[in-house]
């Protein structure tokens, strides 16, 4: 039975900060998840298949002073068939094992299941305990194979999924087999240069082979039963660099801006008005001796700390966003100023304000 580990933290940083009634946490372990949820939730309901984690979640409320936090035996959505949640999150036991003799099974880590069959299980069943409009977060690893890219396959699982989905993947890191296996034979306590060792390699590697697994992603899954209609956000994407802090936020904050961009066209976006979030700046790149920047960034330093490289007239319409001009308004400067056909102008630069916006870059008033 594990304690706080950087998975840990990671998906506490991760949960939605806005109020839910009930949240589902599966395979709760030590019960961090079931406590960070508790913060925004009136009720918590936590499960494992171990009945020594379930012991110490509930050790762990009672050491918390929280109530409202209720413990249920058994896998994956078994304990709660019948029943939906405003929320679920899942620190999984995904871990990517062997399924043959002599290579032991950890059941912190290890779900029973072949390759990235049980983080699979996940994405096509959640939506049965997901109330409408509920979302699901999770981290999860997911195979690359000769014949498939790794965001691509969960992709499909959740186009699979039996009630539609909403989905926004985060690959945050891609390791090749022998990596991966070293990883985590390292983790299961054997000795690096050991026969044992070599032999766990052999049998991780050997399982690989077999399904033509040429790498293993890691990364956040986020997972959303729209509240009415078809689902309209399926975002999947690869982002490496580090994160400043606490991710929780800024998912919330994005989801809600996605929802209100769905519901405007762009006659009411170039209507609005917007400002430039204050964690946002930017930096322009000239060869020496010349005048005009050969690159215009634009950096953030909250969220995922994202970089775009933008052109002059995106980066003309960041820079007067106060919250005082429509976006309508400002493009038709730009385009006067430019010396561009601003009806052009406005369909090129709308589409991107919107990426601005659901990114953190700019914001709705």
């Amino acid at each position: 039975m594990l304690g706080v580990g950087g998975a840990s933290l990671t998906l506490a940083g991760l949960q939605l900060t806005a109020p839910a009634d009930r949240v589902l946490d599966v395979g709760c372990g030590c019960g961090i998840q079931a406590l960070r949820a508790r913060r925004v939730a009136a009720h918590v309901t936590a499960t494992d298949i171990s009945r020594r984690a379930l012991a110490f979640t509930e050790l762990n409320v009672l050491l918390n002073g929280q109530g409202g936090v209720q413990t249920r035996f058994g896998s994956l959505f078994e304990p709660v068939a019948g029943e939906t949640f405003d929320r679920v999150v899942s620190n999984p036991p995904f871990v990517i094992t062997p399924r043959v003799a002599g290579v032991p099974a950890y059941e912190y880590r290890d779900g029973g299941m072949a390759g990235d069959a049980l983080v699979e299980s996940f994405v096509t069943g959640v939506a049965a305990v997901l109330a409408p409009g509920g979302v699901a977060q999770l981290l999860g690893n997911w195979e690359y194979r000769a014949d498939a890219d790794g965001l691509e396959r969960v992709r499909e699982w959740v186009e699979r999924a039996p009630v539609p989905l909403e989905a926004w993947i985060v690959e945050r890191e891609l390791l090749d087999p022998l990596s991966y296996a070293e990883l985590w034979v390292r983790d299961g306590g054997t000795t690096p240069g050991s026969s044992e060792y070599a032999r766990l390699i052999d049998a991780w590697l050997d399982d690989f082979a077999a399904r033509g697994v040429t790498g293993i992603g890691f990364g956040y899954l986020l997972l959303r039963r729209p509240a009415s209609g078809t689902p309209t956000l399926a975002r999947y994407e690869r982002i490496a660099q580090p994160v400043p802090g606490a991710l929780g936020p800024h998912l919330t904050e994005a989801l809600a801006a996605w929802d209100r961009l769905t519901a405007m066209d762009d006659v009411a976006l170039a209507a609005s008005t917007l400002t430039v979030a204050p964690d946002v700046t930017e930096a322009r790149h000239h060869a020496p001796g010349e005048e005009d920047p050969r690159v215009i960034e634009l950096r953030q330093g909250g969220g995922f700390a994202r970089s775009l490289e933008v052109d002059p007239g995106l980066a003309a319409l960041v820079g007067a966003c106060d919250g005082d001009l429509p976006v309508g308004v400002l493009i038709d400067a730009i385009a006067d100023l430019l010396d561009v056909d601003a009806a052009a102008l406005r369909a090129d630069l709308l589409p991107r304000v919107r990426e601005l916006i659901f990114t953190g870059f700019l914001a709705l008033h």
